[in-house]
């Protein structure tokens, strides 16, 4: 099983979810995700790395 390393960054934070758009790749949408499996410290415009199913602040 290969795990892949996405890029996102926050646009907006919705009560218990945030929409996370992707910067690596092209994406129409953005993905809705749980704020429970993100850092607790997010606010818009924070970015974040997905690796290894977590996800982390990157600078």
């Amino acid at each position: 099983m290969e795990f892949k390393t996405m890029y996102y960054v926050v646009e907006s934070v919705d009560g218990d979810y945030a929409n996370l758009r992707r910067t690596d790749e092209p994406a129409d949408e953005p993905m809705l995700v749980a704020r429970a499996l993100l850092p607790a410290d997010i606010v818009e415009g924070t970015k974040l790395k997905y690796e290894m199913l977590q996800y982390e602040i990157i600078k």
